[in-house]
């Protein structure tokens, strides 16, 4: 959530050299610490402005020099994530733009404010003005609608003008990305314009255009929904709240007043609930539930056979429960409530308490799913420890270790296939896992990288299969993780195998051509040495084979980062439907 308390007051009056320095005004004015910088011909504004900023003695963002768009938006996303505030990257005309790849992908689908900023080309004869066309590559990096390129996966999105008053649009481009529901907004930056001088100037701020509160629930709505979890036998809650660390404690609150178990949403993003809590659930069927109430989940559940029976009582409360943002939406519901999580976690507890309640019901159901929960646990465990002598190594035996590595410092950031490492997480601390909310493998190296500069003070954790991985431009993010003294730990899945291309392609065609020709495209070979990747990034990088060292070896990671390195940990795990 944006911390409205953090802004600065309004600027007024300033005296500025050109355009560029009116934008990162506004962006001081805002209350923007951090901007994820990838340079350009167009985008020297910013280190200018920036440096004359401190050279008064004023606040300025913080440039964290990316050399690769695609981790310089992940980490902007992570740092958002963590922090809770907004966060700017920028990046070279077109190219740039589409280098932030499938991070826009993940930054439409993370709920997390973003402003995107991106040069745009000269366009103006060679000398008519300061910034024309003086090199061959401004003709070439002309295209009909740059900004086109990020239409689909954008809030918002403006190409500054000359008649714009600069400061107000980067004002308006994050009142925007703060409002809910949060989300990704992009500004493009014609070269002659930020290059334009104009003495004084004036602007509102953020804080004066004002960001809106959060949608409160419908009290009749409220009360609704309390009476029917109440009145139920087998009511459940399924979330992918967490978004807000502060729903967390709330949502504790509610689920033990009526020994409510919580369900992990289809698609997790956010940590929602302590996972080591009696009532949290994990993955499971809500076929059995009578009522289910899903607070800010933007894939609650899959149609079939584990979604909610026709006879359930179904109210989804969220910011945007229609899911505007997916065309094509089917999961149906009795009730549909706009909301904020928190405020409507607060009003329903609040609405819950006023109704009597079935205390000896209540109790039993506390005692059923604290059994179940506590049995589902060390069910898992037991089948990882079952595992640990095998080799190559068992990729649950490797999610166990990390597991058992973890303390409350920790936060995770976790790229790995859905509920690989999820399961065996025992992490009770509000904000202590990320999972990626997209489908944009590669979120890991520069997520991790954001996360670290927003919580110094935390061992950051990612957690990535060698094939996203890779996807990540990784040693671009370690690289900066050095260059700022932000190290973070990454323990990499080397399975050396793409589940799309073996495990889905023998599901869809269990005797075909592709499965008794071996997959032939479906593995990463030769394999990647990613310990000596990330030495030349300046980390520590260790491989790993031997099932009985992977302890060791996350200790030995975590101990390097903490002294001030980040560190690779490469464990060599089975390939898919093959044997090494």
């Amino acid at each position: 959530m944006l911390d409205k308390s953090k802004n600065v007051p309004p600027a007024g009056q300033i005296e500025v050299r050109d355009v560029g320095e009116a934008i990162v005004a506004s962006m001081i004015a805002a209350g923007i610490d951090h901007l994820f910088f990838a340079s350009g011909t167009e985008m020297g504004f910013y280190q200018e402005a920036v440096a004359k900023a401190r050279a008064r003695g004023a606040k300025a963002p913080r440039l964290i020099l990316m050399t690769h768009e695609y981790p310089c938006l992940n980490a902007a996303l992570g740092y958002a994530a963590v922090s809770g505030k907004p966060a700017v990257t920028t990046a070279h005309v077109d190219v740039g733009t589409q280098h932030h790849g499938c991070a826009l992908h993940t930054a439409w689908r993370s709920g997390l404010p973003v402003l995107m900023t991106a040069g745009a080309p000269a366009t103006s004869p060679v000398g008519s003005m300061y910034g024309s066309r003086d090199a061959a590559h401004f003709w070439l990096q002309q295209t009909f609608d740059q900004n086109g390129i990020v239409r689909a996966y954008t809030k918002w999105d403006h190409r500054l003008e000359y008649q714009d008053n600069p400061g107000l649009m980067v004002s308006r481009a994050l009142q925007v990305a703060c409002t809910e529901p949060l989300g990704p907004v992009y500004l493009s930056l014609p070269r002659e314009i930020v290059y334009r001088e104009i003495g004084e100037t004036s602007f509102p701020t953020l804080a004066e255009l004002g960001v809106p509160k959060p949608a409160a629930p419908d009290p009749d709505s409220i009360t609704e929904i309390a009476e029917r979890l109440v009145g139920a036998e087998n009511p459940m809650l399924v979330t992918g709240t967490g978004r807000n660390p502060e729903t967390v404690p709330a949502l504790v609150e509610l689920c033990e007043l009526l020994g409510l178990p919580v369900v992990q949403c289809a698609w997790q993003a956010y940590m929602p609930f302590p996972f080591d809590h009696p009532l949290f659930q994990g993955k499971r069927s809500l076929a059995e539930a009578d009522v289910v109430v899903s607070i800010e989940s933007e894939m609650p559940w899959i149609p079939g056979p584990n979604a909610p029976n026709a006879s359930a009582y179904v109210a989804v409360i969220d910011i945007d429960p229609v899911k505007h943002k997916i065309p094509t939406y089917e999961l149906m519901a009795s009730l549909r409530v706009t909301s904020d999580a928190q405020q409507a976690i607060r009003q329903l507890t609040a609405a819950v308490k006023r109704l009597k309640l079935p205390a000896e019901r209540i109790a039993a159901r506390r005692k059923r799913w604290a059994e179940a929960s506590a049995e589902r646990r060390k069910s898992v465990d037991d089948n990882a420890i079952a595992l640990k002598g095998n080799k190559p190594i068992d990729p649950a035996w490797l999610a166990y270790q990390i597991a058992q590595m973890l303390d409350e410092n920790s936060l995770v950031v976790d790229d790995t296939t859905a509920d690989r490492v999820f399961p065996y997480l025992r992490l009770s601390r509000p904000g202590s896992y990320f999972h990626n909310p997209g489908s944009g493998g590669g979120y890991a190296p520069g997520a991790a990288l954001g996360a670290k500069l927003a919580a110094p003070e935390r061992d950051v954790i990612a957690l990535s299969g060698d094939g996203f991985y890779m996807y990540g431009s990784p040693t671009a993010a370690l690289w900066s993780a050095a260059r700022y003294d932000a190290p973070f730990l990454t323990v990499v899945f080397q399975n050396r195998s793409y589940t799309t291309a073996t495990v889905a392609v023998a599901r869809t065609y269990p005797d075909g051509f592709a499965a008794k020709a071996g997959f032939e495209d479906g593995y990463l070979e030769p394999a990647m040495d990613f310990a000596k990747e990330a030495e030349s990034a300046g980390a520590y990088g260790e491989n790993v084979t031997d099932p009985a060292e992977i302890g060791a070896a996350l200790r030995r990671g975590l101990a390097q980062t903490r002294a001030g390195k980040s560190a690779v940990i490469a464990v060599w795990l089975g390939r898919l439907l093959q044997k090494d």
